[in-house]
Formats: structure tokens, C-alpha cells, sequence
């Protein structure tokens, strides 16, 4: 019983609104710690009396569409985020003049690039000028960044109502590493593990924890079955905004318009025996796959995440002004972690992050009743699982990135969308949720195959693009990462380096 008084204590100060936000209710609202004959599970009653708590009243997302080849391949990034800020206002009759700021999670293209499609979305979206905007880059959990970045505003006193949201266009901006690396990674290994690309780094994970391809597979099998049955079943119909658009043909360039509402990435057929058919491509004798396609257009499936496209938006605003302006709460926003791991292994980070979180929130894992873990690769999703000892029945219960799609910078903001959504759907009997993702390292760049191992810290620049193509294909053939980027395209310039780091891999 004392264990459940000290998460009450922790809960009644989230609960326990400033005092001059609520003065005249000092003197008969006051809150305290009891014992309670009814349980621990009473430790969360709630009580009416908390105007300063930060809600989430609409979260939308697009749909995820596949990079360079689905629904949003010739689709600007600021069309894919218009809709999305579009949609938080106009289906909570909000006028767009009242919020305080817009903050975008986006992680791939330039920043200031991006910033600028950003505020050009929130123009055709509808806000005035004195609206601002920002970007934020937490990497792979940037659009959850930008939701916790406008709660910590609104608890702060900043401004009441902000959006926090997401977006990645993949096709307009691939993953890649830009200029050459710095020698002096070669003095430290936690710096030159900063360097592993992200599918070497899931190879590290199943191999030091012991996570089997079949168990991966096998995950990456479930994650597509429940999205398909997610989508038969209309599920993600109230958290995706359909969105206006155009496919482009390849060959006549003839532009035919679309609207696009569903995720274009699920195989609902996908089986282990189809998956056990991949060859591992990060490591020889490996076990996480993936799909190529092209030199310059690959893309991840298998039990990996999806390269994709979309983006996502979150309004959220002081709970007293949603009860003003009678609005409906999807969620509280209680606390945020971000920690870090080894980069190593960086898919762990959410077996680390979430026990963080829900410690600071009062809680224990056991009370919470649905997770939604970013599925980067399989081998980390299965091993936080294990770790956690969570009940795979309140993991990812509509499918996960394997299945829907992982544009970088969107999917925070997703999944906030995904999980609300069916929170509300569940009842009053859902009461505690969980969002999480690792944070990866770098983004393997567009050269084949996939390498592993490195050599010395090498410069070199071409006159042609035929002679760096032919330059890479000789060192890939060796097992050699190489980072190319295009410094001076008028003059077919590139610049290439690769780098060496022993024992890296297993």
C-alpha cells in the first residue's frame, strides 16, 4: 500500500493545477495521497480539477505511401503537410490565428530547405503569417520530438495551443551522407559507431541478444497481417487525411490526379516461408533483409522498416481551453524520455526509454495498456519486446513500420495518431499508452551492395560520374562502405569517402 500512496504522490503533481490558474478552487479542491481499499488500480482516479494539463484533442495522419515508387512519389513535401495542418484545424472548428507555434519533425532534407516548405505548408494550410514555424531533427523519433517540444511550451506557459508534427518525403530527399568524414573519428569507437549505418547496427542487436532470423521474420510477418486487418476493417480511416494528388507516368510523363487514403506498403500475404527466401544484406550470414531497387533507389522491406512518404499533425492545447471551447480530449500528454545507448546497438533505445517514461509518469509497465514501438528493424522491435517482457497483445495491435511505412521525420506524429485513435476505440477501459522509437545512426547511402567493413579515411574527387560509379562498384566489391556525395553537380563533381572500423561487426 505505501508502494501505490508514492505513485499517487507522483501522479497529484501532475494533476494539481498552478496556483493562479485556479484560485478560487484552493480552498475545497485541495488534493492528497491516500491508501485506498479498492487497489492500486485506483491510484489513477482522476479528479476534475486539472485546467493546467496538457491534451491532445485531434492527431491525423496521410497515408504512407512507398518512396519513389507509391502514392506520393510526385508530390511536393510541402503537399504532403498542408493537408495534415489542414485537417487539425478544420475538424476542430479552431481558429488558425489562435496557435502559439507549429514545429515539424523532419529529418532528411536541408534545414533551412525544409523549414521554408514548412511554412509555405502552414500558408496553404490556412494559418496567418502570425503563425511561426520551426523544424526539429531527433532523427527517426523527430515528429514525437515535435509533439513533446509543444507540450513542454504549453506546460511552460509559452503559448496554450501549438502543433506538434511530421514529415518525411523520402523520394524528394533519400538518405544519404553529404561531404567527407572527419579523420579524427579514427581516435575513438563510440565515434566511429556513430558511423554504422542503421541496418549494421539492427545486425549487432540480433547477434549480441541472441535474436533468431525466424523470430524477426516471423515479426515482420505479424506486422503486415495486423495493419491488412487494420485497413479491411477501416481502422485507420479516422486518422488518415485523404490527400489530393498526382502520379506522374515515367515514360510519357502524362500526370493523372489521385486522392490517396491508404497505406500502400502492406503485403497482407506476406508469409515466413516468402521472407525466408531473402538473402541478408547488411552481413554476410546475417539476418535482417531488406528490398533493393537501383543504385540510386533503394528501398527496405523484408524485416526491416519501409522507406516512405507522409507526414502527420498533432493539436494540442492546455486542458482548460479545450473544456472552454468544448472540445474533445483524445489524450493527456503526461512525460517524455529521451536517453541514450550505445550506437552500436541503438535499436535498444526504446527498452531503455520507455521503463524512463513510465517511471516518471507514476506508473509501472503493467499499467499500461497499449505500446506503439517504431518498427526500424525487426531484430530491435523483437528484442525491446523480450526485454520488457511486454504482452505482445498490446504491441503495435494495428501493424507497425514493417508493414505501414517509416517516413523518417513523420512517424512520431503517426503514431501518436495510430495510438490515440484506437485508445478511443478501446474505451475507458484504455487508459495509459506508450509511444517509442530507437534513434538510429546514419543513413547507408545509395551504393551497393551493402558493406560492413571500412577501410583507411580516403578523399578522392571525380570529373565524371562514370568514373565515380565505376570507383564505387570496385570497393563494394571488396566490402567497403562508400559515402558519396555531389559537392559540385554542374561540373558532375562527386566526392567519396570510405573509412575502416575493425570489428565493428560480429
Amino acid at each position: 500500500m505505501e508502494k501505490a500512496i508514492n505513485r499517487q504522490q507522483v501522479l497529484l503533481q501532475h494533476l494539481n493545477p498552478s496556483a493562479s490558474s485556479f484560485s478560487s478552487h484552493q480552498n475545497n479542491s485541495a488534493l492528497s495521497a491516500s491508501a485506498c481499499l479498492a487497489g492500486d488500480s485506483a491510484a489513477y482516479q482522476r479528479t476534475n480539477v486539472f485546467g493546467d494539463d496538457v491534451v491532445i484533442v485531434a492527431a491525423y495522419r496521410t497515408a504512407l505511401c512507398k518512396s519513389k515508387r507509391g502514392g506520393f512519389k510526385d508530390t511536393y513535401p510541402d503537399d504532403l503537410l498542408a493537408p495534415v495542418l489542414r485537417a487539425v484545424i478544420e475538424k476542430t472548428n479552431l481558429n488558425p490565428s489562435e496557435v502559439g507555434d507549429i514545429v515539424v519533425g523532419t529529418v532528411l532534407a536541408p534545414g533551412s530547405q525544409r523549414a521554408s516548405e514548412c511554412r509555405m505548408a502552414a500558408f496553404y494550410a490556412g494559418f496567418p503569417e502570425t503563425v511561426p514555424v520551426r523544424t526539429v531533427n531527433r532523427q527517426c523519433s523527430s515528429g514525437l520530438q515535435a509533439v513533446a517540444d509543444v507540450a513542454a511550451a504549453i506546460k511552460a506557459g509559452f503559448y496554450e495551443i501549438g502543433i506538434g508534427a511530421g514529415l518525411e518525403s523520402m523520394t524528394t530527399n533519400p538518405m544519404a551522407w553529404e561531404g567527407s568524414v572527419n579523420p579524427r573519428v579514427k581516435q575513438m569507437e563510440q565515434a566511429q559507431n556513430c558511423l554504422l549505418p542503421m541496418g549494421v547496427t539492427s545486425e549487432n542487436v540480433a547477434y549480441r541478444f541472441g535474436v533468431t532470423r525466424q523470430e524477426q521474420d516471423q515479426a515482420a510477418v505479424e506486422s503486415h497481417r495486423k495493419a491488412a486487418a487494420a485497413t479491411a476493417s477501416g481502422k485507420f480511416k479516422d486518422e488518415i487525411v485523404p490527400v489530393a494528388t498526382k502520379i506522374v507516368d515515367p515514360k510519357t510523363g502524362d500526370e493523372k490526379p489521385v486522392t490517396i487514403s491508404v497505406d500502400d506498403g502492406i503485403r497482407a500475404n506476406t508469409s515466413v516461408s516468402d521472407l525466408g527466401k531473402l538473402k541478408p544484406v547488411f552481413k554476410k550470414n546475417g539476418t535482417t533483409t531488406a528490398g533493393i531497387e537501383k543504385c540510386s533507389e533503394f528501398f527496405l522491406e523484408g524485416n526491416s522498416s519501409q522507406v516512405s512518404d507522409g507526414a502527420g499533425a498533432v493539436l494540442l492545447m492546455k486542458r482548460s481551453v479545450a473544456m472552454r471551447k468544448g472540445l474533445p480530449i483524445l489524450g493527456v500528454f503526461r512525460t517524455f524520455a529521451a536517453v541514450g545507448v550505445d550506437p552500436a546497438i541503438m535499436g535498444v533505445g526504446p527498452a531503455v526509454a520507455i521503463p524512463a517514461a513510465v517511471k516518471s509518469a507514476g506508473l509501472e509497465l503493467d499499467d499500461v495498456d497499449l505500446f506503439e514501438i517504431n518498427e526500424a528493424f525487426a531484430s530491435q522491435f523483437v528484442y525491446c519486446q523480450k526485454k520488457l517482457e511486454l504482452d505482445p497483445q498490446k504491441i503495435n495491435v494495428n501493424g507497425g513500420a514493417m508493414a505501414i511505412g517509416h517516413p523518417l521525420g513523420a512517424t512520431g506524429a503517426r503514431c501518436v495518431a495510430t495510438l490515440l485513435h484506437e485508445m478511443k476505440r478501446r474505451g475507458k477501459d484504455c487508459r495509459f499508452g506508450v509511444v517509442s522509437m530507437c534513434i538510429g545512426t546514419i543513413y547507408l547511402p545509395p551504393s551497393l551492395p551493402f558493406c560492413y567493413i571500412l577501410s583507411e579515411l580516403l578523399t578522392i574527387s571525380f570529373t565524371t560520374e562514370m568514373q565515380a560509379q565505376e570507383w564505387g562498384r570496385q570497393r563494394s566489391s571488396k566490402g567497403v562502405i562508400v559515402l558519396m556525395s555531389c559537392a559540385m553537380p554542374e561540373k558532375l563533381k562527386l566526392t567519396a569517402s570510405y573509412l575502416r572500423m575493425p570489428d565493428r561487426i560480429p
